[in-house]
């Protein structure tokens, strides 16, 4: 049994979902448009190349200092159902499908929060996930650091340990990404798969000659095509 470590936004989603949540979260009223901009602000310095994405991770992290986790929780689940499950690519689920059909594990590998993760992988029936672990303290309220991040050689770390636990090489796995920000783990598995992949990704998949795949977008909400609840139920695992 091998297994196929999946990223999550704008591989397994056709959207990014840290954005989406910055918006319901200003719309909601739970951040300031000042905290929203901060927020726009760390995502334009990483795409300019002058804030490490890691950078941009730790320092949206430190803005839950202090807030306490459970509400958050609860948003996160309220978030995933509004916003998120309608919207996994068609390509994902059934590269999922065929993952099963051969027998393998399927597993998240994400530096979105746990909170979230869990609720992907809950949906989606994985076999597990890897994810940014928030610290919470002994109150149950943030401490503004991570526990574990889960981004660049620290989803290879991640990865690595799930791996080694299962008698798995990875060496035999398969991941799927868009971002060139994981080439660490691309390097270390015996296929990567460039999903949709940012221009960085796309050139240095083409250069090495990894597989390089379209996973589509999901039909539109009332469109012919598309199933009451969206496109993705009727591909999920059975119970």
């Amino acid at each position: 049994m091998n297994v196929a470590f999946f990223d999550m936004d704008k591989t397994l989603f056709a959207v990014n979902s840290g954005a989406l949540w910055v918006r319901r979260e200003l719309e909601a009223g739970h951040i300031t448009r000042w905290q929203a901009l901060q927020a726009g602000c760390f995502v334009l310095l990483y795409s300019l190349g002058m804030l490490p994405l890691e950078g941009a991770i730790l320092r949206a992290i430190s803005t839950l200092r202090g807030l306490a986790a459970e509400p958050l929780r609860e948003r996160a689940e309220e978030f995933f159902q509004g916003c998120l499950q309608a919207v996994y690519r068609p390509g994902a689920l059934l590269a999922l499908k065929e993952h099963r059909r051969a027998g393998d594990r399927c597993v998240l590998l994400t530096a979105s929060p746990s909170y979230l993760a869990a609720l992907v992988a809950r949906d989606l029936r994985l076999d597990g996930y890897l994810s940014t672990e928030l610290e919470v303290d002994g109150a149950g309220v943030h401490t503004g650091r991570p526990r574990a991040l889960c981004f660049g050689p620290g989803k290879l770390r991640l990865a690595s340990a799930f791996a080694e636990r299962d008698g798995v090489s990875l060496a035999e796995c398969t991941f799927y990404t868009d971002s060139y920000t994981d080439l660490p783990m691309l390097d270390a598995v015996g296929r990567p798969v460039a999903v949709n992949p940012d221009q960085r990704l796309r050139r240095e998949a083409l250069r090495r000659g990894w597989k390089v795949v379209d996973w589509g977008v999901p039909e539109p909400a009332g469109s012919p095509s598309a199933s009451p609840g969206g496109s993705a139920p009727s591909l999920r695992a059975p119970p």
